[in-house]
């Protein structure tokens, strides 16, 4: 249950990242008409900076949950903070983490919108991409937006932030390990291209 003070905090961050992307870095946003209004969905996106959380929670109208690296809560103040902006932590050197996947499919089954950086870390080229998306996407049955950030590495330089959200992706109804895989593979074409 999601008490005032969450609320007001996110009132709060909404408004200082949408006027710091807005003004210095000239946001630039197309295809948010295709973010899902209501419902739960996750949005696949690229990841090139720690500003990217909440760059797309700045965009997107509703709360967004996503997933952060397990040490960040250990971090004073920083991981009360990102805890109370719907951060929750996943331990990337296991290969399966139960825990954040349970809270990844409570989340989707609420009707939330998750983020999640398919690649599992910060990256400036798109390499590879891990299925979890994918299994998430089928075993909730939600959509996958694919999106993709430009330029928030390059915040130092003041360069234009740009941000592209593409056509949800919708898992099929039946499926085995072979579909979500080739769902996650898709999203990450999609990312790459848009």
């Amino acid at each position: 249950m999601k008490t005032n003070n969450i609320n007001l905090i996110h009132i709060i961050g909404k408004k200082v990242f949408k006027i710091l992307f807005g003004i210095p870095y000239r946001l630039q946003v197309n295809g948010a008409e295709l973010l899902p209004r209501v419902g739960g969905g996750i949005i696949a996106s690229n990841h090139l900076s720690v500003f990217d959380p909440p760059l797309h929670g700045s965009i997107i109208n509703r709360e967004l949950y996503f997933m952060a690296k397990k040490e960040l809560f250990n971090i004073p103040i920083l991981g009360c903070l990102i805890t109370k902006l719907n951060a929750f932590p996943v331990e990337r050197t296991h290969i399966v983490n139960i825990e954040a996947i349970k809270k990844a499919i409570s989340i989707l089954k609420n009707g939330d919108l998750l983020l999640i950086f398919p690649e599992g870390k910060r990256t400036k080229k798109l390499t590879t991409i891990k299925y979890g998306i994918g299994f998430l996407s089928c075993i909730t049955q939600v959509p996958l937006i694919p999106a993709k950030i430009i330029n928030t590495d390059q915040m130092i330089k003041f360069k234009k932030i740009k941000v592209i959200y593409g056509k949800p992706i919708i898992p099929p109804k039946k499926f085995t390990k072979k579909d979500y895989i080739l769902l996650s593979q898709k999203v990450y074409n999609v990312i790459k291209h848009i």
